[in-house]
């Protein structure tokens, strides 16, 4: 294939810290390549360089004659006066980019419902991202750089990037380099895998999946290594530490030898590690939206956010949230919070809960940057538990990786990883035990998201996760939901590929429902008849009665049901009965090949078996919950 650009001998260093050193790397066409790294170990240093945006200390990079390079920063660099228009296509009149396929599927894929002549400096941050996104990708580039382009896209916009990088050019034709924190989003678009790290660069074949049984397999060999030059070093330190006289008549090569070993330690790569925190006792109430409605006023209009929801939280409950950009994501974590008041309905709020967001715009530090990070993690109190033990503000920051000189370093001076990394941090020492996560991945490197989902893995309490990262969700949250910005709160059986296939208008809109969770949670997508798709929940007539005022809660011991209704009832738990027994079976089923599937390390598999046991999961809960309501009946 034909080589593109490449560097040679490329050496940085800011301050005192050498971020890359003496680094040699080519791109070639047909490459599809995806940057990995903690925060701060030189990701996007080593793509600016290669883009010729900075200039390296030493080293040179090469481009080929004619090659057109594209790159997306981090940071925002559009003009605000502009209009959509200007900053996208320029003086393209309307017929002429509209017949190109390429230019309109990458309009309705990213501008959808954006007014063109509206100036840049009246969107938000992520629309603007996504004007951004949308100027490059329309032009024609032999190579794109991309940071961190998934920042500000929802689910559905992840899903058409990828889409897009997969097919713009042929298999051997272009290449594209892209740092992201969105592991599903390497696997699904990049066949080879960089790693930054302790101012190197590792080259691994595939996606993220690849790249982590690589790196496993190198941190095993290293550790064979290591018990290797231990086992070395015990024996010439046994032997060094022998009496002089045997020192003496002892030739001086062994002596350099062993002191070679033992000077020739390894240093300790970054670890972060966030282990489990104290976390306030949960009652049985948590958090209830009944019938709640709340309108905005967005772009000079009234906008309905939620109409008639109800959407109940239970202890220890794990919920993820997708949906549509400006549906209301964030505004649903500040209702059950408290910082939003609805309109009408009410928020009902158990007596032991205590709230904790982590917001999207890191607020909490702002007001903070003049302080180091050590008087902030200290600033309440000096002493935290921690998996049953206590630690000192110092010991508790070095978990999440501020060593001993970076916990004096300002706020202000942190990376956006960092100052991620700190927040969380100062969050969980207020003891919370309702977690709600506003986009959690922006700017924190792989190896954080995994001790972050390691932490979640053992969160006691109860959990709510907005997110596009597909990924996480997956990961740390039992079911997830939807706001398709119709006012309604809709349950995803199917998850986040339902939601996907709803929004392509290859399923219909979830129709009258009212799943209830192991967690106690209920969620209504019933139109209300009269108002259509658009429509608010209402509650669910139960088995043998009428509503009541909990939704999909059967009727009390005074509902008085008949003898029919309690035959009924009986006949229903005999036939749920022996469907929850297929379920199960078929969970065991599962649970034998995932086995198998792992032994074989067979990754495709085990995502398709994973999806398949969540929707036996989702099934078997809602059957167990039927029948205890018919089982109600029969007392």
């Amino acid at each position: 294939m034909a080589h593109l650009l490449g560097a040679e001998g490329l050496s940085i260093t800011f301050g005192t810290r050498t971020v890359l050193d003496d680094i040699t790397l080519g791109i070639d066409a047909g490459d599809r390549i995806g940057i990995v790294g903690r925060n701060g170990d030189g990701k996007s240093t080593l793509m600016r360089l290669l883009a010729r945006m900075s200039a390296a200390d030493s080293g040179r990079v090469t481009w080929r004659g004619g090659v057109s390079v594209g790159f997306l920063d981090q940071s925002d660099v559009l003009d605000g006066e502009s209009s959509i228009r200007d900053a996208v296509v320029g003086d393209m009149a309307d017929h002429e980019w509209a017949s190109d396929p390429r230019m309109r599927d990458i309009a309705s894929g990213l501008l959808d419902g954006l007014d063109w002549e509206q100036p840049i400096g009246a969107l938000s941050g992520g629309q603007r991202r996504r004007v951004a996104l949308a100027r490059l990708l329309m032009s024609e580039h032999d190579v794109l750089m991309l940071d961190e382009p998934t920042n500000h896209l929802d689910v559905e916009g992840v899903a058409w990037l990828a889409h897009h990088l997969k097919t713009r050019w042929k298999a051997d034709e272009g290449a594209f380099l892209v740092v992201t924190h969105d592991r599903w989003f390497l696997d699904e678009v990049c066949t080879l895998t960089w790693e930054v790290h302790d101012a190197t660069v590792e080259s691994f074949d595939g996606g993220y999946a690849a790249y982590t049984l690589a790196r496993a397999e190198r941190d095993r060999s290293a550790a064979v290594e290591e018990q290797k030059r231990q086992q070395l070093v015990k024996k010439e330190l046994a032997w060094l530490r022998r009496g002089a006289p045997a020192r003496t008549s002892k030739p001086k090569f062994r002596i350099d030898a062993a002191n070679a070993l033992i000077d020739d330690v390894p240093e300790p790569r970054d670890t972060v590690g966030l282990r489990k925190m104290a976390t306030a006792r949960l009652g049985k109430d948590v958090l209830d939206l009944e019938h709640v409605g709340l309108t905005v006023h967005a772009e000079g209009r009234e906008k309905v956010l939620f109409d008639d929801v109800t959407f109940r939280l239970g202890p220890g409950e794990r919920v993820g949230v997708v949906g549509v950009n400006g549906a209301g994501k964030s505004t649903l974590l500040h209702l059950l919070d408290g910082r939003t008041e609805p309109d009408v309905g009410r928020v009902k709020r158990g007596k032991t809960v205590r709230t904790a967001i982590l917001s999207q715009e890191v607020e909490e530090l702002r007001e903070r940057n003049h302080m180091r990070v050590h008087e902030v993690m200290t600033e309440e109190k000096n002493v935290f538990e921690v998996g049953g033990k206590e630690l000192s503000g110092a010991q508790l920051l070095e978990t999440l990786g501020f060593n001993r000189t970076r916990q004096w370093t300002p706020v202000g001076d942190l990376s956006g990883g960092e100052r991620r990394r700190l927040q969380l941090l100062k969050l969980l020492t207020g003891e919370p035990n309702v977690l709600m996560l506003d986009e959690p991945t922006n700017d924190l490197d792989t190896d954080t998201l995994a001790s972050m989902e390691d932490l979640l893995d053992g969160w006691p309490g109860t959990l709510v996760v907005v997110s596009h990262d597909r990924y996480l969700l997956e990961r740390v949250t039992d079911h997830q939901v939807a706001l398709l910005g119709d006012g309604a709160v809709r349950a995803l059986p199917g998850g986040v590929e339902q939601y996907l296939r709803i929004r392509a208008g290859r399923e219909p809109v979830p129709g009258a429902t009212a799943r209830t969770y192991r967690g106690q949670s209920t969620l209504q997508a019933a139109s209300t008849p009269g108002k259509g798709q658009a429509g608010g929940s209402r509650p669910v007539a139960p088995v043998g009665g009428s509503a009541g005022t909990r939704t999909g809660s059967v009727g009390s011991a005074d509902s008085g049901a008949s003898e029919a209704e309690k035959r009924q009832a009986k006949k229903q738990m005999a036939r749920i009965e022996k469907q929850m027994e297929k379920l199960s079976e078929r969970q065991q089923k599962l649970h034998d090949q995932m086995a198998a599937a792992s032994e074989s390390v067979d990754l495709d598999r085990l995502r398709k078996l994973q999806s398949e046991l969540d929707g036996v999961d989702v099934e078997l809960a809602e059957l167990e919950e039927i029948w205890l309501e018919a089982g109600e009946l029969m007392e």
